[in-house]
């Protein structure tokens, strides 16, 4: 793609041709061109000609208009391809539809139409162009369809370069004179728009080369096919819709993309890919009834499996997953995980499990995607209609012939999932599934006996669920599998590790370590981590520290004084062992137990799993300091080799033995949870208030969209500790127990830093998790120890959602419309005065406080298409196409 520029001289030049991600950000001109002799071209731009042609001043005046939009270079079909080549030209063709998307600015050139016309007297008739703009040739042409379209930002423009309006303002007009949707000229996506109503926006308009009236749809259907000119209009049209038709005999997937969707929640998400099914000879009968429960003709829609911590519920959730996804009979799946992220909440199951199941079951997709269609705003509802609109409508929809006998949903550690209100509401969604009629859904669940789920079990009629007690199970048949599993686990280690002799460990040790485990899976895979070390020990000598001397028959000396009454007992006394081999060897110890308290109680309490660097860098420590820690526990924690990506514990039961101080015996490992969340709410705190500052992404354009920057530039601007740090600071502090009081810490950040808060949750699309952020902060502070704190804190709620509609889509509009906006005794407003822009600090809103219901202006029936303020600000005045003019003081 060759752009425009002024050079040093003032003169326009062709730049060098810019490929993929290089494309610096343009204008580009959208017109219709003259007599061929009269437009300036390629070739008379590299000959340094052109000047005396007429199309010369509309370049010229695209260039200054760009100018004064900030804009370096801009584009204009005309001159910036070179069509004598076949190979650019048909490129150019098939990139047409993206390099108007692409444009920061499109500016319309209506060379028809007037910006002003007086009557005999002398005097300007009201907008007469309103009138003369419906019979604009402009709106005639095939390929000003995609330059309408495409854009965001649409200005036009009259003969005169006068700017008349733009596609917002203009809608109402261009609406009744194409016939368009006002939501597709709002920038829907056209893939929400059926494909014969697309091609009625082109009906009536026309091209002068009769290939270019299908050429010219490409971008609007997403469709390349090679541009052969000569072929004819009617063979052109025939391949694009031969094109088209097969586009739509499948659904459209954008659609689906709407749903926020948990990437980690399914059983064979990437990071799940090592986790293990059940070996061979494993858990026989115990599977063997859930299958006869999935395969049969039971009534009970739901299998609870519950558990203890550590008796191997995942693995068999895992096992259940792979079999049936084998057998295309998995619907969907979600592993629930206190790791936090999406999959620590219930925020995003329904909508995730949707998307699986429309991928699972090609029948049912269309149905989902319809669902989606009709209520864009479907994922921003409540779980219960999420689950109506989503899953059980599209489900009743279908008839027996278009579906398995059955479709199976797993839903692993549902007592993982944060908010006992959710895990509730959660399985009495998943009860609905015994009302469907001919699609039968069958939902296999595991968890803790935990109180919510016995709870919302206890809620449900008998005959909707089967329940098995795994820690039940025969004694024998669980130590059967257990010695099975460590079998093979040391064949593993045997075939790594050379020098071990071909009968390791013998029989006798095998038996002790199942006694040991006390028919707790976890103990046996973290004993056979701990035994496979990390290189740095012989797994012999590591097994020695395990198994008591066979001379003596004594337990080793860091079992002999723990207490013997818990069930997990055994358990802890290995994952004591692990952290005590952790910090041997340091010079000063107790300096580095602190250091290791600080950095695993740091992951076991993350909202979301993080690497070793970006903890660090939240932390404020070295990196390298917190990879000493983690380098011998690896036996407790998944360290990726890759650094950037995320450590997470193995097991819950871990982070439940660290904050446990009954578990924790030896007390110099034993982590205060609050105290924990304090500390790094307090490095959350301080990270922010050095890093957030206005237009953190340098944009230096108050009205430039989300969907205007790329991710990669907010990632950049917005690093990972950044990020995580706005998003879950405030979860930290409500669950360090906190008191909250005036002007204390938190007080001074909100009273500095809010706005600048706000714009970075904008730019990362989370400001709806902002909203409740602060929702929960309010709900903590009390009106009575901290007056000042609690009305900061609501009225910044106030101002969050009045303005999140407008901020969600142009984050610095934070500082502008949203402050210009809000009433005049708004705390946000009066704190935040001074970070408007000058000229809106005079503008007085049209109440003094918040009201019960968020501001709306009314005043009309028909459409607004004009809007002014008067001088001192003090006066809003609005046209409307019912013919009438609102004036609101």
């Amino acid at each position: 793609m060759r752009l425009l520029e002024r050079n040093s001289a003032g003169e326009l030049s062709l730049t060098k041709d810019f490929i993929g991600d290089n494309i610096p950000e343009y204008a580009i001109l959208s017109h219709t061109w003259g007599a061929d002799t009269e437009e300036v071209t390629f070739q008379d731009m590299m000959d340094g000609t052109g000047k005396d042609k007429s199309g010369y001043k509309k370049i010229c005046c695209c260039g200054e208009q760009a100018k004064r939009d900030g804009l370096q270079y801009f584009w204009v079909d005309t001159c910036c391809i070179d069509k004598s080549s076949s190979a650019v030209l048909s490129e150019a063709i098939i990139s047409m539809f993206r390099w108007y998307y692409n444009a920061t600015q499109c500016y319309v050139y209506l060379s028809d139409i007037s910006r002003l016309a007086f009557d005999v007297n002398g005097k300007c008739n009201q907008l007469p162009w309103e009138s003369a703009i419906q019979d604009s040739k402009w709106f005639t042409r095939g390929w000003t369809l995609q330059e309408l379209l495409a854009p965001t930002a649409v200005k036009f423009f009259s003969k005169d370069w006068e700017q008349l309006g733009d596609k917002k303002s203009l809608e109402r007009h261009i609406h009744d004179i194409t016939g368009i949707p006002v939501k597709a000229l709002q920038g829907s996506a056209l893939s929400n728009f059926s494909f014969s109503e697309r091609l009625s926006w082109a009906e009536k308009r026309d091209t002068t080369r009769e290939e270019d009236k299908a050429y010219s749809l490409l971008g609007i259907f997403h469709i390349q096919m090679p541009v052969l000119y000569g072929e004819g209009g009617e063979n052109a049209f025939k391949r694009l819709r031969e094109e088209i038709n097969k586009t739509s005999k499948g659904p459209d997937n954008n659609l689906l993309h709407r749903l926020p969707y948990a990437v980690e929640a399914p059983f064979n998400s990437y990071h799940r890919q090592h986790e293990p099914t059940c070996l061979p000879d494993t858990r026989v009968d115990l599977l063997q009834e859930i299958y006869d429960w999935a395969d049969g003709q039971e009534e009970r829609c739901i299998f609870w499996l519950n558990g203890l911590a550590g008796t191997g519920k995942s693995t068999i959730a895992r096992t259940v997953a792979q079999k049936y996804n084998e057998h295309k009979r998995l619907g969907a799946s979600f592993f629930f995980s206190r790791d936090g992220g999406d999959v620590g909440h219930a925020e995003k199951c329904v909508a995730s499990i949707a998307v699986q199941l429309a991928s699972s079951v090609p029948t049912l997709h269309q149905h989902i995607c319809n669902a989606v269609s009709e209520d864009s705003n479907i994922a921003s509802k409540g779980l219960r209609d999420q689950w109506n609109q989503l899953i059980f409508r599209p489900l009743s929809q279908l008839d027996g012939r278009s579906v398995q006998p059955s479709l199976i949903i797993v839903i692993d550690a549902l007592d993982e999932c944060e908010g006992e209100d959710d895990v509730q509401s959660v399985l009495q969604l998943l009860a609905e599934a015994n009302n469907l009629g001919a699609a039968r859904l069958l939902v296999f669940l595991t968890s803790r006996p935990e109180t919510p789920v016995r709870l919302g079990f206890r809620a449900m009629p008998g005959f909707i669920h089967h329940d098995l007690v795994l820690h039940h199970i025969s004694r024998a048949t669980v130590d059967h599998d257990i010695a099975t599993f460590l079998r093979d686990r040391f064949r593993e280690m045997r075939e790594e590790f050379e020098e071990l002799p071909a009968i390791w460990p013998e029989d006798d040790k095998i038996e002790y370590l199942v006694e040991r485990a006390d028919g707790l899976f976890i103990y046996a895979a973290t004993v056979c981590r701990f035994i496979k070390g990390d290189g740095q020990w012989l797994p012999q000598d590591l097994l020695g520290l395990v198994i008591p001397d066979a001379r003596s028959g004594q337990l080793p000396e860091w079992e002999r004084d723990v207490p013997s009454q818990s069930p997990t007992w055994k358990l802890d006394e290995i994952y004591t062992q692990i952290l005590r081999r952790s910090v041997q060897g340091g010079r000063d110890k107790d300096r580095t137990v602190q250091t290791l308290k600080q950095v695993i109680g740091s992951f076991a309490i993350l909202a979301e799993p993080l690497p070793a660097a970006t903890l660090a860098n939240l932390l404020q420590m070295r990196p390298e300091a917190v990879n000493i820690r983690i380098q011998h526990l690896h036996s407790v924690l998944n360290v990726p080799r890759n650094p950037d990506h995320p450590i997470r514990l193995l097991h819950p039961s871990f982070r439940d033995f660290l904050f446990d101080k009954h578990r924790c015996h030896d007390q110099s490992f034993w982590v205060e949870e609050k105290q924990a969340n304090r500390t790094l709410a307090v490095s959350c705190i301080r990270f922010m208030s050095a890093f957030l500052k206005q237009d953190i992404c340098n944009v230096d354009a108050p009205g430039m969209l989300v969907a205007g920057v790329e991710g990669s530039r907010v990632n950049q601007c917005l690093p990972p500790e950044v990020q995580y740090a706005c998003l879950y600071w405030i979860q930290h502090v409500r669950k360090s127990g906190a008191q909250l009081c005036d002007n204390d810490q938190i007080h001074q950040f909100l009273k500095e830093h809010f706005l600048h808060w706000l714009e970075a949750l904008s730019w990362m699309r989370k400001v709806s998790e902002g909203i409740r952020a602060i929702t929960s902060l309010e709900s903590i502070a009390s009106i009575s120890d901290c007056p000042d704190l609690y009305s900061f804190l609501h009225d910044m709620k106030r101002f969050a959602l009045y303005s999140r509609s407008g901020i969600e889509q142009v984050p610095l509009q934070v500082y502008c419309g949203a402050l210009a906006f809000a009433p005049t005794m708004s705390i946000v407003k009066r704190q935040f005065k001074d970070q408007m822009p000058r000229w809106l600090q005079s503008f007085l809103a049209i109440e003094k406080g918040w009201n019960a219901m968020l501001q709306t202006l009314e005043g009309h029936w028909g459409w607004v298409y004009a809007v002014a303020f008067s001088p001192d600000g003090k006066v809003l005045a609005s046209a409307s196409s019912d013919e009438t003019v609102s004036r609101v003081n």
